[in-house]
């Protein structure tokens, strides 16, 4: 009988997640089961980010494409539920892409930076380490971001009041709350049940 905590004898996964072209960088650190599928792995990212699971997305891992196919994109993507993380990726170091939202096209470089042995009584998978906030959805990719951060710091810019209502009042582009996104990411399999 496992230890009530571990969940798995799996090997641990410490991967470091950054979103592509953004500076100053936002990142996350998780640790996963390395027996997780793909499209858990998915999940977990969504959760470790701030996405909310709401476009398509796709892996690459040397040179092939993971994801769910959908008739309004052409892409030739090997099915994620069929594929985990420790078959496809059995290394430290090795490096992968992750790319969110087809249409702000949000790229992620995962690496691997551990493969570890699990720690009697820590749940996983778990969120460890990060810095600021993820972008909002919808906000047009790294192309949009930059404008709607610029909008939102300035009162006199044209949009400033229409991205704040659309926002919700505030954003702090530097706010990272482990705290919340640990649960998150322990709760990842809830962003599945809201789809």
């Amino acid at each position: 009988m496992a230890k009530r905590g571990s969940q798995s004898k799996s090997p641990i996964y410490r991967l470091k997640i950054t979103l592509c072209d953004l500076k100053p960088p936002i990142w996350r650190r998780i640790e996963v089961p390395g027996n997780c599928r793909l499209d858990q792995l998915n999940l977990m990212i969504q959760a470790a980010m701030g996405w909310t699971n709401s476009h398509l997305h796709c892996f690459l891992i040397d040179q092939v494409s993971y994801g769910i196919r959908h008739d309004d994109f052409d892409l030739d993507l090997e099915n994620e539920q069929k594929f985990r993380l420790d078959e496809l990726v059995p290394r430290e170091r090795i490096r992968f892409d992750y790319t969110y939202d087809f249409g702000d096209n949000w790229e992620h470089d995962l690496v691997v930076e551990k493969i570890l042995l699990p720690e009697a009584g820590v749940k996983y998978p778990r969120c460890i380490a990060g810095a600021r906030a993820c972008p909002p959805e919808d906000v047009g990719g790294v192309w949009g971001y930059p404008e709607f951060l610029k909008a939102i710091r300035n009162p006199k810019h044209e949009e400033h009041e229409a991205f704040l209502e659309w926002i919700g009042g505030t954003f702090d582009p530097e706010a990272f709350d482990l705290k919340r996104v640990d649960a998150a990411v322990k709760d990842y399999k809830a962003m599945q049940e809201m789809m």
